[in-house]
């Protein structure tokens, strides 16, 4: 394990720190910010891989994380003003990149070793589901999804998914996954428990 390596693990760190904190916003624009910046450390976490080992390899995850760059800061703007311009602009944008991640998907699963395939194919719905959720106006569709697009792409980061004589583990980029999935899950058990407090509020009000 060279330089490249540690260098992938270190932004991998930062990745996962932005990635933890966007799932505790409540607010979507400041969740997309934070997001978007995960992604970037994301992106050239998984370029210092590639510089690492095989960097055909990692082409895929890293248009992945380059265009979920793009995908998060373009929602944020878009959410900034009320308006139906930006309204149809979204959708359109939306669509086209469904469409667009949808054909590479496809194209790449049809040009991926035939013992990846089945998992690529769990990325791409997951991933798909993943980006339609961070523009529909719902918090728990969002969060499920991302539980879903975590577990898959988890094993990107494992041999079970780095072929061709390339067993090596990916430590940070598991982290990663686990910590979305954590974040998640920290949420809701916030989100409950304030729940529960407000209730027990409202019952100390009604009895008085």
């Amino acid at each position: 394990m060279g330089a490249w390596f540690w260098t992938a693990q270190a932004l991998g760190l930062i990745t996962l720190v932005f990635a933890f904190v966007s799932y505790q916003r409540k607010e979507q624009r400041k969740y997309l910010f934070a997001m978007g910046i995960s992604y970037i450390f994301w992106t050239l976490m998984f370029l210092a891989m590639g510089l690492e080992g095989n960097m055909t390899h990692f082409i895929p995850a890293m248009i992945v994380a380059g265009v979920g760059t793009l995908r998060c800061f373009v929602f944020w703007w878009i959410l900034a003003k009320e308006s139906k311009k930006r309204k149809i602009g979204g959708r359109v944008f939306l669509l086209c990149f469904l469409i667009a991640a949808l054909t590479g998907g496809i194209i790449a699963i049809i040009n991926s070793a035939p013992e990846v395939r089945i998992l690529q194919w769990i990325i791409m719905v997951t991933a798909l589901l993943f980006t339609a959720g961070q523009y529909i106006p719902n918090k728990h569709f969002l969060r499920m999804a991302a539980i879903l697009y975590a577990t898959a792409f988890s094993f990107a980061s494992t041999p079970l998914y780095i072929l061709e004589g390339d067993f090596r583990w990916n430590p940070i980029g598991i982290a990663i996954e686990a910590s979305k999935i954590l974040s998640v899950i920290i949420f809701y058990i916030l989100l409950l428990k304030k729940r529960k407090t407000i209730k027990s509020s409202e019952g100390v009000t009604e009895n008085t």
